[in-house]
């Protein structure tokens, strides 16, 4: 199966460290390069609007799906191939994963740990079998990855969670993790 679609869960803020913006930027011309549609939260700041027109700007198609309360607080991106505003965080989530094919988890706040632990759960769940990457930029999910390991060694998850998402420290190893799960 060719990846055609990918959510992506990302900050709506820069970040202390520029390799962040640097990594999302160059994410999106990877997914421009590769023809990969990039469904995001809709935000045209932070790391979601650095992904969001980057991929623009590489000729790639871009879905943003927003809130009505969030158009102004993440300054919606208006320049997307395809803008869907909703009525609930929780239509959002629901949309972006139905228009997926995979997820990435970039370095982010606590809305990007949600989405990206929701769709751990899913999995888990039988929900979906989507690849879902977390992308450890300088270490920056290290506590995530940890704790996941504590909860499996504390007796609440089997070890085979670990099959359900990947872990890459550079985002030139995303699209070929996720094609290969395909």
């Amino acid at each position: 199966m060719k990846l055609e679609s990918l959510c992506v869960y990302c900050g709506s803020s820069v970040g202390s460290e520029p390799q962040f913006m640097a990594a999302a930027e160059g994410f999106g011309r990877l997914m421009a390069a590769a023809g990969v549609r990039l469904v995001y939260g809709g935000g045209g700041v932070g790391l979601m609007g650095g992904l969001a027109r980057s991929v623009l700007a590489g000729g790639g198609q871009v879905t943003g799906i927003i809130p009505k309360f969030l158009t102004e607080v993440e300054v919606q991106l208006d320049d997307v191939s395809e803008l869907i505003v909703t009525d609930s965080m929780h239509e959002r989530k629901q949309l972006m994963f139905e228009r997926a094919q995979a997820f990435v988890a970039l370095p982010g706040g606590i809305g990007t740990l949600e989405e990206t632990v929701e769709m751990l759960t899913w999995a888990q769940l039988g929900r979906h079998s989507y690849p879902i990457v977390i992308v450890n930029l300088n270490g920056f999910w290290d506590p995530l990855i940890e704790l996941l390991d504590h909860i499996i060694e504390a007796g609440f998850a089997r070890s085979d969670i670990r099959r359900i998402y990947s872990v890459v420290d550079r985002i030139e190893d995303i699209l070929p993790r996720i094609e290969a799960a395909l």
